[in-house]
C-alpha cells in the first residue's frame, strides 16, 4: 500500500521565491482553507524578479518536456467557483525538454509589470494574483506549484473632494440637515461632520452613522449584491430639540476597508456608503444614505 502512495507522489520539490523576498514588505492573505499566510506586496508597473529552484527527491530523475513560468493575474466568482477571468497573462519559458538528476535553480524577470487592479478577498468575489511554474510531462499529470502575492495601487489625494450636504424630513414632523467635510476619504481618514436639528416633532431615541460596504458581483440577471455594515457609531442617545447640532467624527482606521472599486474588469464593483439611522420612541427607523469614495494613499 505504501508503495502505491509513494507512486502519486511528484518526484521533485519546487520552491520560489523572490529576489528581494527578505526586504520587501510582508502583508497577510486570507487563503480558501482559511487560514492566513504572509505574502510580498507589490505595487503596478513594478518589477517581478526572483528564482525558481527545482530538486529532485534522492534517487529520482525528472523528466520533463519543458518548464515555465506565469505570473497571472486572476478573477474568481464565487457561483462560478473554479473558473478563472485571466486579466493578465505572462510567462516565461525556463528550460527546454530534458532530464534533471539534481537541484537545479533558475531566475526569472516580469519587467514593469502592468497590475491594474488590487487583490480583493470579498464576499463573492477574489481577486488574486499568483506565480504559477509548470514541469510539462508525458502520460503522467504535469507537476505545478503556486506562489501568491499581493498588490496593493495608491492614488494622490483628489484635488477636487467637495463636502457633502444633505436633508433629511419628514413632513411637519422632523428636519434634519447634515454636512460631512468632503466625500473623498482614504484608508486612515477621518470623517468629520455635524448634524442640525431644524424641526423636531417626534420622540427620537438614537441615531447611530453606519459605515456599509456594497460588493455587487456579475452583471444584468446574474448580479449579486452583498452588503455588509462595517462600523456603527453612535451619535446621539435621547431626544435632541430645535435649534441642536451634533458634531460628528468617526475615524476609519479601526475598520478593515478596500478603496472603492468602480466595474473591476466588467465582473464586480466595491462602494461605501455612510448610513444616517434615525430611531423613534416606537422604534420606527428613518434612514438617510449617501455614497463616498475610498481611496489608498501612499503609507509614508
Amino acid at each position: 500500500m505504501n508503495y502505491l502512495v509513494g507512486a502519486f507522489k511528484p518526484p521533485c520539490n519546487v520552491f520560489i521565491s523572490f529576489a528581494d523576498g527578505r526586504n520587501r514588505k510582508q502583508v497577510p492573505l486570507k487563503k480558501e482553507n482559511g487560514k492566513t499566510i504572509m505574502v510580498a506586496l507589490f505595487q503596478s508597473q513594478e518589477n517581478i524578479v526572483g528564482e525558481v529552484v527545482i530538486e529532485p527527491i534522492h534517487g529520482k530523475k525528472v523528466e520533463h518536456n519543458g518548464v515555465k513560468i506565469e505570473l497571472l493575474g486572476q478573477i474568481e466568482l464565487y457561483f462560478d467557483r473554479g473558473n478563472f477571468y485571466d486579466f493578465t497573462s505572462l510567462v516565461r519559458e525556463l528550460d527546454i525538454p530534458g532530464e534533471l538528476y539534481e537541484r537545479k535553480t533558475y531566475p526569472f524577470e516580469f519587467s514593469s509589470v502592468e497590475m491594474p487592479y488590487e487583490s480583493y478577498n470579498g464576499v463573492n468575489v477574489r481577486l488574486r494574483y499568483i506565480l504559477k511554474v509548470t514541469i510539462s510531462r508525458n502520460y503522467v499529470s504535469n507537476i505545478v506549484e503556486y506562489q501568491d502575492f499581493v498588490v496593493r495601487n495608491y492614488t494622490p489625494p483628489p484635488s477636487i473632494n467637495n463636502s457633502i450636504k444633505m436633508e433629511v424630513g419628514i413632513e411637519d414632523c422632523l428636519h434634519i440637515e447634515f454636512e460631512y467635510s468632503k466625500s473623498k476619504y482614504h484608508l486612515k481618514d477621518v470623517i468629520i461632520g455635524k448634524i442640525y436639528f431644524l424641526l423636531v416633532r417626534i420622540k427620537l431615541k438614537n441615531m447611530e452613522l453606519e459605515i456599509r460596504r456594497r460588493e455587487s458581483t456579475g452583471s444584468g440577471p446574474n448580479t449579486y449584491v452583498e452588503t455588509e455594515t462595517l462600523a456603527k457609531f453612535e451619535l446621539m442617545d435621547g431626544s435632541p430639540v430645535r435649534g441642536e447640532s451634533i458634531p460628528i467624527r468617526l475615524f476609519l482606521s479601526p475598520y478593515e476597508l478596500t478603496p472603492t472599486y468602480r466595474n473591476i474588469n466588467n465582473k464586480f464593483s466595491v462602494k461605501y456608503y455612510l448610513n444616517l439611522v434615525l430611531v423613534d420612541e416606537e422604534d420606527r427607523r428613518y434612514f438617510k444614505q449617501q455614497e463616498i469614495t475610498i481611496y489608498r494613499l501612499l503609507e509614508s
